[in-house]
């Protein structure tokens, strides 16, 4: 069983910066590729960033040079660096592990980009 839990989310004003964090816990292979998705108020869910256990990362056009992902030491930690926000960031956000086929989301966080 694996289990992924976000944290970082919430309010914040136009131009501003957040971190998403994403920890995932239970029997996890060691090759996997981590990521953000979200899924903006009416609409359908998409990809913001995915970064594989060999550093692999892919960006959506929307996240280029305003978001980074990164993974530290801590392998199964995906963490999501938010700078310049925009009100169209406004989005739930979910952290995804993909291995061996399968993908497991996490519950989601609420990011408000609203002044």
């Amino acid at each position: 069983q694996v289990q992924l839990v976000e944290s970082g989310g919430g309010l914040v004003q136009p131009g501003g910066s957040l971190r998403l964090s994403c920890v995932a816990s239970g029997s996890i292979f060691r090759l996997n590729t981590m990521g953000w998705y979200r899924q903006p108020p009416g609409k359908e869910r998409e990809l913001v960033a995915t970064m594989s256990s060999g550093g692999t990362t892919n960006y959506a056009d929307a996240a280029k040079g305003r978001f980074t992902i990164s993974r530290p030491n801590a392998k199964n930690t995906v963490y999501l660096q938010m700078n310049s926000l925009k009100p169209e960031d406004t989005a739930v956000y979910y952290c995804k592990l993909f291995a061996l086929g399968n993908n497991y989301w996490g519950q989601g966080t609420q990011v408000t980009v609203s002044s």
